[in-house]
């Protein structure tokens, strides 16, 4: 495969606000590339294909967990924070990794995942052996109800009980996810400063900030009182934490998460990230209809998290309708933080398969879906193979690796389909992913979308995304101006964008058919943009949209 051609330096801001209005994009390590040929994607792969990302026109990588695991969930159970798994490779690699990164202008982001360790932690190990040992308040322990049940009604997202009967202790742990993900206990000092250690030692290392993983989940009540059941308020956003066919939506989550003390925590967080140059932290909160609040009070006043994301992009809804409420109401709700917007990620199905009914559309979709993306306010996130328009993996049930899916199967078919190999090379085997048979296998219907097929092609949706982020590159109003909406017709979404005396007016015609659309009598168009891919006309105060498409222009 040819190779590409690396994105040139100033693509990343040196200021200490870079984040702000950053493109992000996500790797999955396991997914990305393998060069040892075992199966699994390394840290090496990753190295090998950084040209590849510069040349997108992004800012920053984000890596999902690469840290020692028994890999439970794919990593986000961790067993020793400060070193690499040895699946992805060593510290060396990463050291390797951050040094490429770095030479070709990309920030490194990693992910951080603090809520919860591995039950083959040493933390653990230590904490499950006695009541009296010095780490046995390290994680949430507590005694049974008189009939032996649960302490109190709190339910894991993975399924079941939040709670798990361990023999030597005579108690029950938490655990918010699976079983083997014990819930630390930030009630104790002791607990706060060794995981900010572990963020330090990464610090050290030349990271660029931290991706936190269920950020709103590190404290839990210490009187362990009982959830309510969910109330189902209109326009309840409680779903979004689990599918529908999860009893975790059936409760208010009072108690088990979004605790007041996380904020204190969050600042400790905050100071030792200030210590150091430039380093950000983008904060995930699945918080149910309280996201946004919970989002406000994490991001407010400057001394706790830079940005967060919410799930509020990644159901199904692709309308205008959605997502100008979805950016409204955070404007109204975050007075002074930041948001991450995105349409994909690990947890979720990939969005051209979410927002479509057929595969004709798959192309058409994710080039005006990254267009409308590159166009909000906020920073934005993109995850790997979105950019090649990937349709959600169908899999048998005997190729699932997510206990999730295999938990809830066949209602809920858990999150490989989106964390299937990047294709490569379409002529290869594996997509040349891999020469050995892949953790998950690379679906036949994604070669014809790899790498090597898109890179001559100035059609293709890869030539579309490099396109489209240069040219929000090129316009300072999209990556950090102010936006406004504007009310046309109902199937098109229209802003402006403002700063620093650049004013630019988009529209996007989400409807799959032509629409013309008249313009508000106080826009004064001044000169037409060529934003990649989209051919509306301009035509005596109207605009003609083809189905699918957009229009930009200077006011």
């Amino acid at each position: 495969m040819e190779k590409t051609k690396a994105a040139q330096k100033p693509a990343v801001r040196a200021k200490a606000d870079w984040w702000r209005g950053a493109v992000i994009y996500q790797i999955y390590p396991r997914s990305f590339q393998d060069v040892n040929g075992d199966g699994v994607g390394d840290l090496q792969g990753i190295t090998r294909h950084l040209p590849y990302v510069a040349a997108l026109g992004v800012d920053a990588i984000w890596l999902s967990p690469f840290f020692t695991s028994p890999q439970a969930d794919m990593g986000y159970d961790v067993s020793n924070y400060c070193d690499v798994d040895p699946l992805f490779g060593t510290l060396a690699d990463f050291d390797a990794l951050v040094k490429e990164a770095h030479r070709l202008g990309l920030k490194v982001i990693i992910d951080q995942v603090l809520s919860h360790s591995s039950d083959q932690h040493p933390w653990f190990k230590e904490s499950r052996s006695s009541r009296t040992n010095p780490k046995a308040d390290w994680y949430v322990w507590a005694d049974p109800r008189p009939d032996g049940t649960a302490p109190n009604n709190w339910l894991s997202v993975f399924g079941g009980p939040a709670w798990e009967w361990d023999g030597v202790r005579k108690q029950y742990y938490m655990h918010n996810f699976l079983a083997s993900q014990p819930d630390l206990n930030f009630h104790n000092p002791q607990v706060q400063a060794a995981l900010l250690d572990a963020v330090r030692f990464w610090l050290e290392r030349g990271v660029d900030g931290f991706r936190l993983d269920t950020v709103n989940y590190y404290f839990h009540d210490k009187e362990l009182r009982n959830n309510p059941p969910h109330r189902h308020l209109d326009g309840d956003a409680a779903g979004l934490d689990a599918p529908d066919v999860n009893p975790y939506g059936m409760q208010e989550h009072l108690h088990d998460k979004t605790q007041p003390e996380n904020i204190g925590f969050l600042q400790k967080l905050r100071a030792l990230l200030d210590e150091y140059d430039a380093r950000t932290t983008v904060g995930e909160v699945g918080d149910g209809a309280r996201s946004l609040k919970t989002v406000a009070a994490y991001t407010a006043g400057g001394d706790k998290l830079h940005m967060c994301y919410t799930f509020d992009l990644l159901g199904p809804d692709f309308t205008p309708g959605h997502i100008r409420d979805c950016v409204t109401a955070f404007a109204k709700s975050v007075k002074d933080g930041w948001i991450c917007w995105a349409f994909s990620n690990h947890d979720v199905t990939r969005h051209v398969s979410r927002f479509v009914q057929g595969a004709d559309d798959y192309a058409p979709v994710a080039k005006l879906s990254v267009s409308i993306l590159a166009s909000l306010r906020g920073s934005i996130c993109l995850y790997q193979g979105e950019e090649l328009g990937l349709p959600e993996a169908e899999l048998a049930f005997e190729d699932l690796r997510d206990p999730y899916g295999i938990r809830f199967w066949p209602s809920f078919k858990g999150r490989d389909g989106c964390r299937t190999p990047m294709p490569w090379e379409k002529g290869r085997k594996h997509g040349g992913f891999s020469t050995a048979r892949p953790w998950l296998p690379v679906p036949e219907a994604h070669l014809p979308h790899s790498v090597d097929a898109q890179e001559k092609n100035k059609a293709s949706v890869l030539a579309h995304y490099r396109d489209t982020l240069s040219f929000r590159k090129t316009h300072a109003a999209m990556v950090d101006g102010t936006m406004h909406f504007l009310e046309v017709e109902e199937d098109v979404l229209a802003f402006l964008r403002e700063e620093n005396g650049e004013k630019l007016f988009f529209l996007f015609n989400m409807r799959n058919g032509p629409q013309t659309v008249v313009l508000p009598e106080h826009l004064s168009i001044k000169e037409v943009l060529p934003m990649p891919g989209m051919r509306g006309v301009l035509d005596e105060g109207k605009v003609r949209l083809e189905a699918l498409d957009g229009f930009c222009a200077t006011a």
